[in-house]
């Protein structure tokens, strides 16, 4: 059980990650200020996610940069994730 609870909570931040890149990639080709659908459709996703990346990252950090540590705090919590069930054992029955 311990090992679908890690699957999906993976799964989730890695479609968050890929998300962020998502637009991240769309915005740099086609520039912030485009109204198409598909930049509109990755805005509309991620801005709830930049909400609580705003409190995280310093205060300093201009916001075009934003998304860059969006990505690099999923990278992370990605990271911490695997490394806190292994610890825990939790996916020592995994193979």
């Amino acid at each position: 059980m311990s090992v679908l609870i890690f699957q999906i909570a993976n799964f989730v931040l890695a479609a968050l990650m890929y998300t962020l890149l998502g637009r991240l990639a769309l915005t740099l080709l086609l520039g912030a200020g485009h109204s198409g659908f598909m930049l509109r459709a990755f805005t509309r996703l991620t801005d709830p996610v930049l909400w609580p990346v705003r409190l995280i990252t310093p205060s300093l950090v201009p916001r075009g940069l934003l998304l860059i540590f969006a990505v690099t705090w999923t990278m992370i919590a990605r990271v911490l994730l695997a490394v806190g069930f292994a610890a825990s054992g939790a996916l020592s029955g995994a193979a």
